[in-house]
Parts: C-alpha cells; sequence; structure tokens
C-alpha cells in the first residue's frame, strides 16, 4: 500500500536550482564546517561516551553507531553515521511497517515506530541521536547546512524536480529541521531546500546552525 502510494507520487514544480557557486563561499563554507565539527567533537567526547554506556545497557547486541548508506553530492552514496536508536534488527521489520507510513513522498515516516528504544524516543526527541554525523562532516560527504542526505531507496521514487536537491553537500541542518522536522510534508521539504540552494550564503548557514542549536533541547517534530 504504502509502496504503491509513494510510486504514484509526482512533484509539481518544474523549476531548477542554481548550482554556480562563489568559490570563497565554498572555501569558508568548509573551514566552518572542519572548525565547528572537529571542536564539538572533542567538547562533546563525554556525551559520546555516556550516550555509548546508555544505548548498550538497553541492548547488548546491536552497535553503538549505526551507519547507513545514504546518497550525497550529485547521487554519491556514502555511509552516514547516527547514534543507534532503534532496536538491533530494525531494517528487518521494516517491510512489515510500510503500510503504517504517515509520511508523504517517497520517505517513511510513523510517530510511533515500534522498533525505537527507549533510549533511541529521547536520542531522537533531543537530537542527540544524529551527532555522530559531525564525523560525516569533517570528513567531507556532509556539511553542516545542506539537504538532509536521503536513502538510495528514496532517491529512486524522485522526480527530476526532487533530483535537484542532490546538486549540493547534504547537511546535519537545512530549512525545514528548524521550521518542524517531521511535520512538514515532503513536497514542502523539497521546496525549502531548494529555496535554500538557490539562497546560499554564510549568514544563513551560520542562521540556521544557530537555529539548529535549539533542536539539541527538544523538537516538537522530532519523532
Amino acid at each position: 500500500m504504502a509502496e504503491s502510494k509513494q510510486q504514484t507520487y509526482k512533484a509539481v514544480e518544474t523549476n531548477t536550482v542554481v548550482t554556480t557557486g562563489d568559490k570563497t563561499y565554498l572555501i569558508i563554507k568548509r573551514f566552518i564546517d572542519v572548525f565547528v565539527s572537529a571542536v564539538s567533537i572533542i567538547l562533546l567526547l563525554p556525551v559520546f561516551l555516556l550516550i555509548a554506556l546508555f544505548i548498550k545497557i538497553e541492548d547488548r547486541k546491536g552497535t553503538v553507531i549505526f551507519s547507513q548508506v545514504r546518497v550525497g553530492k550529485n547521487g554519491q552514496t556514502f555511509n552516514m553515521y547516527k547514534f543507534r536508536s532503534m532496536v538491533s534488527n530494525a531494517e528487518e521489520l521494516l517491510e512489515d511497517l510500510l503500510e503504517h507510513n504517515e509520511a508523504s513522498g517517497p520517505i517513511f515516516k510513523i510517530k510511533e515506530d515500534p522498533r525505537i528504544t527507549k533510549i533511541g524516543k529521547i536520542l531522537r526527541k533531543t537530537s542527540l541521536d544524529e551527532l555522530p554525523q559531525l564525523l560525516n562532516v569533517l570528513i567531507g560527504n556532509m556539511s553542516l547546512v545542506g539537504p538532509r542526505p536521503a536513502l538510495p531507496r528514496e532517491v529512486k521514487l524522485y522526480s527530476n524536480y526532487e533530483k535537484e536537491r542532490l546538486k549540493v553537500t547534504p547537511g546535519l541542518t537545512c530549512y525545514w529541521q528548524v521550521q518542524g522536522r517531521s511535520n512538514i510534508g515532503f513536497e514542502e521539504q523539497v521546496k525549502l531546500d531548494i529555496k535554500y540552494i538557490n539562497e546560499k550564503s554564510i549568514v544563513l548557514d551560520l542562521m540556521l546552525i544557530i537555529k539548529t542549536i535549539r533542536v539539541l533541547f527538544g523538537s516538537k517534530g522530532a519523532y
């Protein structure tokens, strides 16, 4: 049911994005990415260790860090890291839950996902599960700010318009991350991502980074 709904979804927009970027902007953006991610990893190391301990106490079978293939700039795939917030066999249980999908478009989301662990609910509510992506930012396959990286199975269902969001490096945060997160439908997410790509600047990046800090203290749209 969910699969057929995803396959029939079509974007209504036809305009494209502007990807010709200022080299100075890209250099400064990368410097900010490296500096902020490196400093954050060092300062948050005690938090990393504490989270890892709680994850292992609740479920010793699975790994602390969950690695998942995502699609990055120009369709290149990479391994994105997160603190594991689900049971160790979460991917195996996905097929049985597809018909309960509450998200629009090709993405899968349900508010009361039975695969999420107790510590996982806290991590997701506070966005602490995303912290390992600072490693992705440091490596360079992600940026602090940019469209959120999608799953390969989602990208396969993208229209040409939706693929425009793949023309830049994906990020930890973006417009819709600070404006409602999971409460915003997929079509609106795409519009906001393309809005960011067309308006991108260092000032905008810094503004979104500052706004995202609030998410660490809890977001009504996180699940």
